[in-house]
């Protein structure tokens, strides 16, 4: 499922070191070296390169990536490095603090990421930020945004298999009840997708989709200007089809006047080690167009380069 494609024999951390080093010497930089070392190894190698270059240079690789580069690659490269957690938190605090309606940022940290990775993402939060990240939800949203991001945010998921069967039919008649008589923000509503299992609350849409003829995402799209019935349909797609909807901000990212480029980074550099294959897949699917064909036509330069390296068509 990760597009990540690594060199048949790794360099060890001292040597990926100087060469980052000898790419920023000169009066140039060597943006090359950096996509041919940096997109080319796994998170854990990425974190041993930034802990030996600060021990043999007594500097932060990071800040001298920010000093070296520029635009849209300087943000894709320094995400990248990022450990995930970390970055996690960084994109969860940028949007936190811009929260608007149409912005799904937290969402997809909350939803799209295992109950392992958001406490790690909350953990990283608090050493980062010195302060919650519930805590800067709270403040930063409101009404019944507030009321669905703040247990979703904190949500500790069991992530088994497990289904029960006579709950799901249950579930799925109380969230058609709720959405029939519009109670969308009801404590009912949030308590199942707040906290249910993601393999739980799959059984739970397949029932109500077997019993009531209808997704449940059509049924909550009875006002499409509503904010909050969007918000409510990027969580039940993310929590069971986290592919099909990062595969859709994918699109909007592209197909539209002028690109989004940080949807567009920010979708690749998160799930590039973890489901991009299948988002790729996806695309195709969808657009009939591979994806690197679609990124290769919007994008320019050292970013495009980058990007292109991060899903798979850039040799090592």
């Amino acid at each position: 499922m990760s597009t990540l494609t690594l060199p048949g024999s790794i360099p060890s951390p001292i040597e990926d070191s100087e060469q980052l080093r000898k790419a920023f010497a000169g009066w140039g930089t060597n943006e090359q070296l950096i996509i041919s070392i940096l997109a080319h190894r796994n998170a854990g190698q990425r974190q041993a390169i930034l802990r030996t270059y600060h021990e043999t240079y007594g500097e932060d690789l990071l800040k001298n990536l920010k000093k070296e580069l520029s635009n849209d690659f300087e943000g894709a490269v320094l995400l990248w490095t990022m450990d995930p957690s970390e970055r996690d938190a960084f994109l969860a605090y940028e949007s936190a603090r811009k929260w608007n309606a149409s912005n799904r940022v937290l969402v997809e940290i909350a939803c799209a990421r295992t109950s392992s990775e958001l406490f790690s993402v909350r953990q990283a939060y608090h050493v980062r930020y010195k302060k919650s990240l519930e805590e800067d939800v709270a403040f930063h949203t409101k009404d019944d945004f507030r009321k669905l991001l703040l247990p979703l945010v904190v949500a500790y998921r069991y992530e088994g298999p497990e289904v029960n069967m006579t709950l799901a039919k249950s579930e799925a008649k109380i969230l058609h009840e709720k959405i029939k008589e519009k109670a969308y923000s009801d404590d009912e509503v949030i308590r199942i997708l707040t906290t249910r299992s993601k393999a739980q609350l799959g059984a739970t849409f397949n029932h109500y989709n077997n019993e009531f003829g209808h997704p449940i995402n059509k049924d909550l799209k009875s006002d499409p200007k509503d904010d909050f019935l969007a918000t409510l349909r990027a969580t039940i797609r993310c929590l069971t089809r986290p592919d099909t909807y990062l595969e859709k901000v994918l699109r909007l990212a592209i197909n539209k006047t002028g690109t989004d480029e940080g949807a567009l980074t920010r979708v690749v550099v998160t799930r590039a080690e973890v489901d991009l294959k299948l988002i790729k897949d996806e695309y195709y699917k969808r657009n009939s167009v591979p994806l690197e064909k679609a990124i290769a036509k919007d994008t320019s330069g050292d970013y495009k380069e980058f990007l292109l390296h991060l899903i798979g068509h850039g040799s090592p």
